[in-house]
């Protein structure tokens, strides 16, 4: 992505393209008559909505009345779901701001899957994704006062993951303005991952399965240094995941939405069932960044829903996967977050040939878009996009979204199932 030499303006229009599989060509055009354009729509309420009347009302039915939760504990969470609704109404009022001066930078997008439509001329402002970010650390270091005296364990390991967040939006941001190769790309989350693999103090050690035991001979084994191996992996995993699985309006932070819930749930029914105080403390931990993240992904769900007014830009993309790993870290749960990323993981794997240069990968991985009909056509690339296209036949661009956010969510309750019939069995 070009821009402007701030020591020399230039005359000419520069364009440049982004390659990924994001719906929309990003660019940035430098010329001494810019002018803003008109405001972005309104945000989509009946979306947001109905997406609360679905959601909000289990998780405090398990919040409040079907688990005996400490009173204390219950307090906290409850300030923290208080915080993230401020946060949520702050990140719906800002965006339309960030959205007139990220406009008048002339950093904005076209949608590629409206090409040759009177929506596909329209200059989509990118790289929103910032706002969210912004918000969410503002939440989370405010919430500090609330909850965290100056002696607490958990305190360090707590700024760390902030840091490590707020390391991973900056550079999402950079790669949205400089247009950062693939294979520098896959580095910038092991970067972001030091704080918290250097401030890291707690155990080192997994539970063997218990089919394995007579095979391996212990029941707990310590990894040592190979286990902070396994964290930065897993941090670079959950960044890219979430990065390479788009190409639709709502399809990057629906999928936040749907595991941040999923989160949600899986922690308040841990806190729940143990007795543990320590096991409690860290799955309290998840919730403290999980509540954030959701309100504030929503408040941005409703521009980006199909039809999009805004692009998240890699800025969210990276964002909310290294925030989501960082949960999964300190909750000690990394495996069943990788469940939920199950749609992530066959994303990956099918994106792998491509990746990895043994398959020519275009600039652009997206579906072949029909502007008589508005619908969209499966290519040969390696997606979980093109693939349900391919199965499924063609189909409009919020019906694909849909199927794809159904599958996410069949993913998340199957590993709640999983992880009911193997209680007591596996672990």
């Amino acid at each position: 992505m070009a821009s402007s030499n701030p020591r020399k303006r230039p005359t000419s229009t520069q364009i440049s393209t982004k390659s990924s599989s994001s719906p929309k060509e990003n660019i940035i055009i430098n010329n001494n008559n810019t002018s803003s354009d008109s405001p972005i729509a309104s945000p989509k309420w009946g979306l947001l909505f109905k997406l609360s009347l679905f959601s909000i009302p289990p998780y405090f039915y398990l919040l409040f009345y079907h688990y005996p939760i400490e009173q204390e504990l219950r307090r906290s969470i409850l300030i923290n779901a208080a915080m993230s609704l401020v946060g949520f109404f702050l990140t719906v009022k800002l965006i339309p701001v960030a959205s007139r001066y990220v406009l008048k930078r002339n950093l904005f997008g076209y949608d590629i899957n409206k090409k040759d439509t009177p929506m596909g001329s329209v200059k989509v402002p990118e790289s929103l994704g910032i706002v969210v970010g912004i918000v969410f650390l503002v939440v989370a270091i405010l919430f500090q006062y609330f909850n965290f005296t100056e002696d607490s364990n958990w305190l360090v390991e707590y700024n760390a993951a902030l840091a490590c967040i707020c390391f991973m939006m900056l550079l999402g941001f950079v790669d949205d303005v400089l247009d950062v190769p693939w294979r520098v790309k896959l580095l910038l989350p092991s970067i972001a991952a030091l704080p918290l693999l250097m401030a890291y103090a707690g155990h080192t050690t997994i539970v063997i399965p218990k089919p394995l035991v007579p095979h391996i001979g212990v029941e707990v084994l310590d990894l040592g240094c190979l286990y902070k191996l396994y964290m930065g992996l897993l941090a670079v995993f959950c960044t890219n995941s979430i990065n390479i699985h788009a190409g639709l309006n709502g399809l990057e932070v629906g999928q936040t939405v749907v595991i941040a819930s999923a989160i949600l749930i899986h922690n308040i029914m841990q806190i729940g069932a143990s007795t543990d105080p320590e096991y409690k403390q860290a799955h309290a931990f998840s919730v403290y960044l999980t509540q954030p993240l959701l309100a504030t992904s929503l408040a941005l769900l409703s521009y980006n829903w199909y039809p999009s007014s805004v692009f998240v830009g890699d800025t969210f993309t990276y964002f909310a996967g290294m925030t989501m790993a960082v949960i999964g870290i300190l909750g000690h749960f990394s495996e069943t977050l990788l469940i939920f990323f199950l749609p992530q993981v066959l994303n990956f794997l099918l994106s792998l040939p491509q990746l990895s240069g043994y398959i020519p990968c275009p600039r652009h991985r997206l579906p072949k878009f029909d502007p008589k009909t508005g619908l969209l056509t499966g290519t040969n690339d390696g997606t979980l996009v093109n693939l349900s296209l391919r199965i499924l036949g063609r189909k409009s661009e919020k019906a694909l979204c849909i199927y794809l956010l159904g599958f996410q969510a069949l993913a998340c309750c199957f590993c709640f199932l999983l992880r009911h019939i193997l209680a007591g069995w596996y672990k």
